[in-house]
Order: C-alpha cells, then structure tokens, then sequence
C-alpha cells in the first residue's frame, strides 16, 4: 500500500503539475489551483497516472489498471501505470494522449493532444520512447519505438518520430527530419500549430522558393501571351489599313 512518504511525493508533484499548467497554459490566466485541479484534464491524468504508478510499483494488483482505465474513460488521456513520467508535466487539452508502458518522461515537458509515444515491437522489453527535460511534442505527433528525444528538443505537429532527436533540436514531418533550433521563446506556439515556412527548414524553404518561382514564371508568362496577344492587334491592324490603302 502507499506509505506516508509516498503519499508525500505524489502529493509534490500533484503541485507541481498545478503549477506547470498554469505557468505554460494561457488558458490559465487568472485562474485559480483550486480550479486547475478541479478542471483540467491533464492534471486529472496525472493524478491519477501518479497514483496507479506508486501502486504497480508496490506490486499491487488489478488495482494500477482499473486506476488508469478510469482516468482513460474520464479524460481521454492513456498512460500505463508502468510509464515514468518526471514532475511537471503539462499536457494541454490531452483528448487521444497515449503514453506507453516503457515511455519515459522528463521533468517539465509538455504534451499537446492527439500525441502517441508508442511501440514498434511486440517484445515484452523497452520498446517506447524516451522524452529528455523540457520537450515539447506537438499535436498529434506520434514518437514510435525505443528512441531518445533529448533535452530542450521540440516535436512538430504530427510528425512521425522514429529516430533519436539530438538535445535542443527540431522535428518536423513524416517521417521526421531534424530542421535547426528555434528559438525557445517561440517554443509553444511552434509545437502546437507549426507553419514549415515559419521554421529554419532548408527543405521547407526550398519548396517554397520553387512554388514562388513558378508562381512568378506564370506571371510573366501571363504578361508575355498579353503583349503578343496586343501585337497581333496591332499587326492585324496595320494589315488592314495597308488593304484599306491598296483598294
């Protein structure tokens, strides 16, 4: 059973994952802990994942699933009892979080909705990801397999992570390819709702430079076929007045 020290713990990082929803969440704005813990379904899965967590690790059983099961039903957010997830963990909105059983979480990470970190193998070993301190994984983003993402290193929206992620790198697309470090002020916004263009994606901008280019070809294409289509006018007109002429 949960001892004293134990409650203590949960009870520390319950405060914490309050504090980091209201510290990372704009939603939040003047409002209260009270209301936090009371509403956001994030830290209701954490609370409760905290729970189940302590009581598979005592080796108690049936009881870890049911906890998470019920969590699951109530938030629809999903992680294993067995998952370790660190202190302050902020998942913002958390309709289709999947967090699997050899997941591991750093402190201070946040995790938008529709996020998976999930498994490629059927083998009872490590077989899900790894998340370093203080990453942010976009919505619906989906980290597959044992891979490390490091410390400080950002996920795109729906990307599809496969590989490891180098410490303060950024992920983008399908499957993810590592861009250059944004800035970490615009940490948040990136991760939720990314634009490539908005990034320091050589990709990225190269596509875009072509679809600039050819927009810019078929505007003086457009040009072109109007200046021919005026100097046939014009030559149709000196014809006519040189028959004119001629009669």
């Amino acid at each position: 059973m949960l001892g004293l020290g134990t409650v203590r713990r949960i009870a520390g990082e319950v405060r914490r994952d309050v504090r980091a929803a209201y510290e990372r969440d704009p939603a939040a704005t003047n409002v209260s802990a009270t209301e936090i813990l009371a509403s956001w379904p994030g830290v209701h899965a954490l609370l409760s994942h905290r729970v189940a967590h302590a009581l598979d690790a005592g080796g108690v059983p049936v009881a870890p699933r049911l906890l998470s099961y019920f969590a699951r039903s109530l938030t629809g957010i999903e992680i294993h009892p067995a998952a370790d997830i660190g202190e302050g963990l902020f998942i913002d909105h958390g309709m289709g979080v999947v967090i699997g059983e050899t997941a591991e979480v750093g402190d201070d990470c946040t995790i938008y909705q529709g996020v998976t970190l999930g498994g490629t193998s059927l083998a009872r070993k490590k077989r899900h990801p790894t998340l370093g301190n203080r990453v942010v994984v976009g919505a619906g983003a989906k980290i597959l397999g044992p891979i490390v993402v490091g410390d400080g290193a950002k996920i795109g929206s729906n990307a599809v992570v496969v590989k490891e992620v180098p410490e303060g790198a950024t992920a983008i697309g399908i499957p993810a390819r590592i861009i250059e470090a944004q800035d970490p002020d615009q940490a948040g916004r990136f991760a939720a709702y990314a634009v490539v263009r908005d990034l320091n994606d050589p990709l990225g901008k190269a596509i875009h430079e072509l679809m600039d280019h050819g927009a810019d070809n078929d505007r003086r294409i457009e040009h072109i076929l109007v200046e021919l289509r005026r100097l046939a006018g014009e030559v149709e007109r000196l014809r006519s007045t040189e028959r004119a002429e001629e009669n």
